[in-house]
């Protein structure tokens, strides 16, 4: 039996608030509920600052620096030094591979 084009639109435009009731009674379902939110009111104390020299916290923080870049130094040195033996045992496999694959 074949239907017309104006009666299936008819048929889809009636489903049209049958779809939305089951889609809002869904989204009403597994809402969540909104709760009151109660302002907590913090009283901060008041802390005491301790001033120091600018002088004392420069030079702090220049041997803090200077330091620190000491350290780095030294352990861009060990990655380098790393490195250098990660290759050396990778041409060595190498080489030894090569060494195998002409006995054969």
């Amino acid at each position: 039996m074949a239907y017309s084009e104006t009666r299936i639109v008819i048929g889809g435009l009636a489903h049209v608030p049958v779809l939305i009731f089951i889609a809002n009674f869904i989204k009403g379902r597994f809402s969540v509920k909104k709760e009151e939110v109660k302002d907590n009111v913090v009283k901060e104390e008041t802390v005491k600052k301790i001033e120091a020299k600018e002088k004392v916290v420069i030079e702090e923080k220049a041997n803090a620096i200077k330091e620190l870049s000491n350290k780095l130094d030294n352990i861009e040195q060990k990655a380098d030094e790393v490195a250098e033996k990660v290759k050396k045992k990778k041409k060595d496999k190498k080489k030894k591979k090569k060494k195998d694959m002409k006995r054969d």
